[in-house]
């Protein structure tokens, strides 16, 4: 019984179609589409699918995971940079605390060798000194004397500037350098970090799957769109107008829309935008009536209530009386 009344009501609504469409020669139905907005998804690098949770028609919600990916490279790059890190804190922490207390240690240890070497040489170059005025050494052993004297003032200078360096506090210009490369290390850490959340693909929005391109085992590449869908927030209805009737609609008013396919039903759907067409390939009605050289437009409508329009088909069938 409820087939037959079914039955009755298409035949009444195509009645009226005809009846409007041909009676006077007054075009005041227009046929249209329910249309959605597409969402496409691709990885952002190249893997085998592992696993997919989802199936073709299935709705699925923000954060929802879709598929999981094997990409063997990530752990190794997660590996290096998290080494790399460890290595430039290591080198930061030394720049911004200074050497070791045995490092301090070591290091006046050879000051003070170098200053014993010094002062020896002192002594010993003024001893030959006066030996060599009264002619009693050879000018040989006198430059002999010189050069070890010379040769220990150099390294006690070094030492003396190690010592310094040691004790005399850190140079900022160090401490920079070394938080630098630990900072840049970081970001290296947190990029393969993120790289490595990229082995799941994530439903952005809510939205129904229309398509799903590959299967489990098989290698998906960057950019490659893997899941195809809808966005269920985005419903609307579209018509195409001729140039001759656009006038008769205005943007911003409310409409009352049949569904011929689901038992008459009517929505209430908001004009939201008038576009030209500029190709045919464009118009979402099937059987436009226009005039050769007439400017076709399209009509964009939102349904008021956006959850019951979520239910609705991609593609169904919609008219419009004016």
């Amino acid at each position: 019984m409820k087939t037959r009344n079914y039955q009755i009501q298409i035949l009444i609504t195509l009645f009226m179609f005809l009846l409007t469409s041909c009676g006077n020669n007054k075009h005041n139905v227009l046929e249209g589409k329910v249309k959605r907005e597409t969402i496409s998804l691709a990885p952002k690098l190249a893997g085998r699918i592992l696993k997919i949770y989802v199936h073709e028609s299935q709705i699925v919600h923000a954060g929802d995971t879709l598929a999981l990916l094997d990409i063997p490279e990530i752990h190794a790059k997660v590996q290096q940079a998290e080494g790399a890190f460890f290595a430039a804190s290591s080198q930061y922490e030394m720049a911004k605390h200074g050497a070791t207390k045995d490092q301090k240690q070591q290091v006046i240890a050879m000051y003070k060798a170098a200053k014993e070497q010094f002062d020896f040489a002192e002594k010993s170059l003024n001893r030959i000194k006066n030996m060599y005025n009264d002619s009693l050494v050879s000018p040989q052993a006198y430059d002999e004397v010189c050069s070890k004297y010379n040769m220990a003032q150099s390294q006690l200078d070094a030492a003396e500037a190690k010592k310094q360096e040691i004790t005399g506090g850190l140079r900022d210009e160090q401490v920079r350098m070394a938080q630098g490369q630990r900072n840049q290390a970081e970001g290296a850490v947190n990029e393969a970090h993120t790289a490595f959340k990229e082995r799941y693909m994530i439903a952005p929005k809510e939205m129904t799957i229309e398509t799903i391109a590959l299967h489990e085992g098989e290698l998906a590449l960057p950019g490659y769109n893997i899941f195809v869908g809808y966005d269920l927030n985005t419903t609307f209805l579209r018509f195409t107008v001729s140039e001759s009737n656009v006038s008769k609609f205005k943007a911003d008013s409310v409409y009352d829309i049949i569904l011929p396919f689901k038992n008459g039903e009517i929505v209430k759907a908001k004009l939201l935008s008038i576009i030209e067409l500029a190709k045919y390939a464009g118009k979402t009605t099937s059987y436009p009536n226009y005039q050769l050289g007439e400017t076709v437009y399209e009509l964009k409508y939102e349904p008021t209530d956006k959850e019951l329009a979520k239910k609705y088909f991609n593609n169904f069938t919609v008219i419009l009386h004016y």
